[in-house]
């Protein structure tokens, strides 16, 4: 495969993510008893899945830089660091039954989501970026289009984000009082 190919099978996977994202908030708006349905199936499960979507993304991030040839950008390597300790830490913790690995999760999913938010705002607008990016390699440069749309910080949003919203899904449920 080559890596138009990849960026098209992985935007396909981020395209899901949205949709995942976007069904859940949806369902938690306008029908909040199958939010709640949805929500009680899913307990127990957070963790494994969303360290799924976090192995994905580092293998899908692996593969761009190692046999595609891709030299990750600096805010790249800002992502990668918030993501590649989820791939490992959140299969761990869902294995060992530890629900406190959400916390440390949250909080490495919500730093990469907003670098990831910044690279996609100045790989979209170039000209808000007013920091002395690596001319040899510019955080603006769009290595591929999966799909027409899906470039690589797009991609890593999107799995942030259903990382997220994963682990919310999964937080305990409360007691009526």
């Amino acid at each position: 495969m080559d890596a138009p190919q990849v960026a098209d099978v992985l935007g396909t996977l981020a395209t899901f993510a949205v949709l995942v994202v976007v069904g859940l908030g949806v369902l938690r708006v306008l029908a909040p008893a199958t939010f709640s349905w949805v929500r009680g199936a899913a307990t127990g499960t957070g963790a494994l899945l969303a360290g799924g979507v976090a192995i994905v993304a580092t293998l899908g991030s692996l593969w761009f830089s190692e046999a595609a040839h891709f030299t990750p950008c600096e805010l790249c390597w800002y992502q990668r660091i918030a993501m590649y300790p989820l791939a490992v830490l959140l299969p761990l913790g869902a294995w060992r039954g530890d629900g406190s690995v959400r916390l440390y999760a949250f909080v490495m999913a919500g730093m990469g989501i907003t670098i990831s938010a910044w690279h996609n705002l100045i790989e979209t607008f170039p000209d808000v970026s007013s920091s002395g990016c690596d001319p040899n390699n510019p955080c603006t440069l769009r290595w591929v289009e999966g799909l027409g749309f899906w470039t690589i910080p797009r991609m890593a949003f999107a799995a942030f984000a259903l990382v997220i919203a994963l682990l919310a899904l999964d937080r305990p449920l409360r007691e009526a009082p």
